[in-house]
């Protein structure tokens, strides 16, 4: 067998492999679901909640309220912050940037959602970060903080 022969057969059958990887590459490609796309955590909120600060949470979830952030907002995360970890649990957080965990850009989208992070407290919006006290007062929450 000629040098000009092997490298001939080895081209087809390169080509007969690229051309079956292709294929499969493209017939599966619509299977992949948001899940296999890589997301972003937000960094984890390292401060300790307060018992007034968990009791402004809980109400804030039983009103419905909302806080719509970005995983790589610093200011949301500051407003996380605020809160400590055990109230934020208690919080409805909206993921507004679609490579986050759990995006919801839709709503985020409808509701028109321009700055991060932004409150969303009986019907009326909030952007921007807040101190507990002015989130209790827009939430007209009567415990003490």
């Amino acid at each position: 067998m000629n040098c000009h022969h092997l490298s001939s057969k080895l081209a087809s059958v390169s080509l007969a492999i690229a051309s079956v990887v292709g294929v499969s590459t493209v017939m599966l490609a619509p299977h992949f679901t948001k899940s296999a796309i890589a997301q972003e955590l937000p960094p984890a909120v390292t401060t300790t909640s307060s018992p007034s600060q968990i009791a402004l949470a809980k109400h804030l979830k039983k009103i419905g309220a909302k806080l719509y952030t970005a995983y790589w907002c610093p200011h949301c995360h500051n407003q996380k912050q605020r809160f400590g970890q055990e109230a934020v649990k208690q919080i409805e957080i909206i993921e507004c940037d679609p490579r986050g965990v759990n995006p919801q850009t839709q709503l985020c989208r409808s509701n028109r959602i321009r700055y991060y992070p932004t409150w969303e407290i009986n019907g009326k919006f909030y952007p921007g970060g807040y101190n507990l006290e002015n989130i209790a007062d827009f939430s007209k929450y009567r415990g003490n903080l």
